[in-house]
């Protein structure tokens, strides 16, 4: 018998209209610098919204949601 292991969505609230995949990536504590997004990105699947993106630059607006396989699931929410 296999364990589902079910992670909940976790919100990550934004000060702007939007945010970069690079700048959410630290945000999120998935990556501990800025300058590890590019490396990241090269190693690890990303989905933005179902699709697959790897663009650093990528913006992320209130309502997205990042799933990353193995890290979790995030939603973007915009306080401005």
């Amino acid at each position: 018998m296999q364990k589902e292991v079910i992670k909940m969505t976790e919100q990550i609230t934004i000060q702007t209209e939007y945010i970069t995949l690079g700048q959410f990536l630290k945000l999120a504590n998935v990556i501990q610098s800025g300058g590890m997004a590019k490396w990241f990105l090269g190693e690890h699947d990303v989905f933005i919204n179902d699709e697959q993106d790897q663009r650093r630059g990528r913006k992320l607006r209130d309502g997205d949601t990042v799933f990353i396989p193995e890290v979790g699931t995030y939603k973007v929410k915009s306080e401005g």
